[in-house]
């Protein structure tokens, strides 16, 4: 039986109860916040940001305790939290098709609607986009690439030097299907082993299996080249460097985009955070639900590929908006 969604429960918390808070480094949440504070989620957000853009490092945990109270906000029967994470991938590559890399990276087809399923990843994949010069880049490896998309952005490596950096485009319109999950059903793989690792290796030792088993995911993602500086992290929905551990991907219907979110992640490797919301993903779906920004290259990758954990996200309001949508809380 389908879970049935029901209306979100928000509760006002203070910051003493929210774990590990006195222990975190304000001054380097601060940073990030100043950074979304250049597109305020709301007019509730245009005073605290005039405040923050003028706050000094010292003063940061002043700052958000003084202007922001923490809502927990919950949804559905159980409201379980899951933080995942993400990374950005560096791919080795070529402008030009060549006998090594020959899977196109492709660019938004003009004619890609705004609404409604379009062509699936089998039929892009049998070559319905071939030959109209929309390929941005062409890569080695269709797991690599396959990671790329659900990823939503990547670097490609040129032989000899230079590249080119790659963000979200836009989707055909097919809803997500884990591959994970669909290799679990079928009894590939134990439940407790499934990740990434697993899947891309599956795939290179079963080709042929492998690529029809990523064809389960209808959903294929097209890019855009972005002109980020090679320093900073990749652009999230903000059009903003992420910044590695404090940038995360959330839900936007429960959680405003530019808004601190307090990261309680427990499990192997426990996080007490102030992270800030500058990201989304056709995943990401709950009010309780985050995938936190790893990093860039295989490393990072490797690392993200393995959190999966529970926990508890709180999102930081300014105050009046905090009394607004939980004016009973009686703090």
């Amino acid at each position: 039986m389908a879970e049935i969604e029901t209306a979100p429960r928000h509760e006002m918390l203070r910051f003493d109860e929210l774990d590990g808070w006195a222990g975190d480094d304000h001054a380097a949440a601060l940073a990030v916040f100043q950074t979304s504070c250049h597109r305020p989620p709301g007019p509730d957000w245009d005073g605290v940001c005039a405040v923050a853009r003028r706050t000094e490092p010292a003063q940061a945990r002043a700052f958000f305790e003084a202007f922001f109270r923490p809502v927990l906000t919950t949804a559905g029967p159980g409201g379980g939290t899951v933080f995942t994470a993400y990374y950005e991938p560096e791919l080795a590559g070529s402008p030009r098709r060549t006998a090594r890399f020959d899977v196109p990276l492709y660019a938004v087809p003009p004619e890609l609607p705004e609404g409604g399923a379009w062509l699936t990843r089998a039929e892009i994949e049998a070559g319905a986009l071939a030959g109209r010069n929309l390929e941005i880049a062409w890569v080695e490896d269709p797991v690599d690439l396959f990671f790329l998309q659900v990823q939503g952005s990547g670097r490609v490596r040129f032989p000899g030097g230079g590249g080119v950096r790659v963000g979200y485009g836009g989707k055909n319109g097919h809803e997500y299907r884990s591959v994970g999950l669909e290799m679990i059903r079928r009894g590939l793989v134990e439940e407790h082993r499934a990740s990434a690792e697993v899947i891309r290796a599956f795939v290179r030792t079963n080709p042929d299996e492998g690529r029809a088993l990523l064809r389960h995911n209808a959903s294929y993602v097209f890019f855009r080249e972005v002109e980020v500086d090679p320093a900073l992290g990749p652009l999230g929905a903000l059009n903003l460097s992420l910044v590695p551990h404090r940038s995360i991907a959330v839900d936007p219907g429960y959680h405003p985009l530019g808004a601190p979110v307090w990261i309680e992640k427990d499990g192997a490797a426990p996080i007490r955070r102030l992270a800030v919301a500058q990201d989304t993903g056709s995943a990401i779906r709950g009010a309780q639900r985050a995938d936190i920004f790893w990093g860039t290259g295989a490393e990072a990758g490797l690392a993200a590929g393995r959190v999966r954990d529970g926990g508890r996200m709180v999102t930081l309001l300014p105050v009046r908006a905090a009394y607004a949508l939980a004016p009973d809380t009686g703090l």
